[in-house]
């Protein structure tokens, strides 16, 4: 089938990737050049396992195109996916300004049948308003065309009553997994308005349906709040198990025999029940700020999912509670970081607890804070790009020289085994504040490191 997708973002990357995979025909239009241009040279905008060769071989074999000509290509394509962005306003609500220009930029270039699928992140309601974004387009180029007319006689032409549908189909993509999530995954979610749209889904996702991996069709309301009740759910879940893990510390208990007893029952599992610094990414932040928000419009109250973010924000920067504990002056102090991605193989900083530890040890004047991440170094030098006090190192070993103490904040699988003498010889100081529970306080103590971590 022939298919435009708008935004060469995450989102749409995966998708048009994955769906030409499977022998889809996909264009993938963007507003920016450059990025379009660096596309068809095989280079990818952001850092995720596997999606380059996935890009390059589909867009060799022609089943990949790209352009940023929307009313060229819009003609000849059938079904037009949105996977635009949708970042949160100055009041934590969602933007939906990019989804808005993508349906009037459809819309007003479609000249048959179409069906719009929202692939975004969007608040309850979206699905409606983009459809009277459409009609309203639809009824403009039809009073032009009437202006137009020499007799009423030319009415019988109507080929200005174009129909079409709207779909609402949201994503549950994982960065550094989003590939197998997309190819294999745990079910997929539709709303539909007729049975020529949904003739169309199903075409469209036949290649990813399998006995226990179900194309799912809902009405529009649940389709629209799915995403944000799951990731809702997985913050409270990462919260609830950061709390308990405070509480821990305080009375000497063992998180992690906490929490695995906890996941031994089957209706809870394993999967974010680890205590840590913050759940981090900008998907989890943002929809649990847009899901607190419609109270707004609705005037209900999220209690729970409200705690679930104070819960979080607090976490942020405790691990420099932890540090002060040790040195209680950090002026003049130079401060190692090892790992800015807000997780493991990504190179994705937004909303990073890295970003929130830098700026609170610049606010309490150290000297230095020298950082190293495997994959995120470049994003994280566009966002300090002025702050002369942070410095990005080569490895991780280089950023240990002179150092009063090293902090940890993402589980890299090369910081898992260091080279701990080495890491002394290095050091001014011996103290390290583990924060993602990578290493075992007693074999680091019995190195002669002065050791915090959450507690365990």
């Amino acid at each position: 089938m022939k298919i435009t997708i708008f935004w060469t973002w995450y989102v749409g990357l995966v998708t048009w990737t994955c769906l030409a995979e499977v022998w889809h025909d996909i264009l993938c239009i963007d507003i920016d050049e450059k990025k379009v241009e660096n596309l068809k040279k095989g280079i990818i905008p952001i850092y995720e396992p596997g999606l380059e060769e996935l890009v390059l071989r589909n867009y060799k074999e022609w089943r990949l195109k790209f352009s940023t000509n929307a009313k060229k290509w819009i003609k000849f394509w059938k079904a037009i996916f949105s996977a635009v962005g949708t970042p949160p306003d100055e009041n934590h609500r969602a933007d939906l300004k990019f989804v808005k220009i993508v349906a009037k930029t459809v819309w007003k270039n479609m000249n048959e049948y179409k069906i719009f699928i929202n692939k975004s992140t969007v608040p309850v309601w979206t699905g409606k308003m983009c459809k009277d974004i459409i009609k309203k387009e639809l009824e403009n180029r039809w009073f032009k065309w009437y202006s137009k007319l020499n007799s009423k006689s030319q009415l019988k032409d109507t080929h200005w009553q174009i129909n079409f549908d709207i779909v609402s189909n949201p994503e549950f993509l994982k960065e550094w997994m989003a590939i197998r999530d997309f190819m294999w995954p745990d079910r997929i979610v539709c709303w539909v308005e007729s049975k020529n749209a949904k003739k169309i889904m199903k075409e469209i996702y036949k290649p990813f349906i399998r006995p226990n991996r179900p194309l799912l069709f809902t009405e529009i309301k649940s389709a629209e709040i799915i995403k944000y009740a799951a990731n809702a759910f997985l913050a409270t879940k990462i919260s609830f198990i950061n709390e308990i893990a405070n509480f821990a510390e305080i009375v000497w208990a063992n998180i992690s025999d906490i929490s695995k007893w906890i996941w031994l029952d089957d209706r809870i599992w394993s999967k974010f029940l680890h205590a840590g610094i913050w759940y981090g990414w900008s998907c989890f932040p943002k929809d649990v700020q847009a899901l607190i928000e419609t109270w707004k419009d609705f005037w209900y109250d999220f209690q729970i999912i409200s705690s679930t973010e104070k819960v979080n924000k607090n976490q942020k920067t405790k691990v420099v509670d932890k540090l002060l504990k040790f040195l209680p002056d950090l002026s003049w102090k130079t401060i190692s970081i090892w790992g800015l991605a807000f997780k493991p193989k990504t190179d994705d900083i937004r909303e990073a607890p890295s970003i929130d530890v830098i700026k609170k040890l610049l606010e309490l004047w150290v000297l230095r804070i020298q950082v190293f991440d495997p994959i995120a170094m470049s994003n994280m030098k566009d966002f300090f790009w002025d702050e002369k006090r942070v410095i990005f190192t080569d490895n991780n070993y280089e950023t240990l020289k002179n150092s009063d103490a090293l902090i940890s904040l993402t589980e890299w699988d090369e910081f898992r085994i260091p080279n701990f003498e080495k890491m002394k010889n290095l050091m001014n100081s011996n103290i390290i504040i583990d924060w993602r529970n990578i290493w075992n306080k007693k074999d680091i103590e019995n190195k002669w490191f002065k050791y915090d971590w959450i507690w365990k």
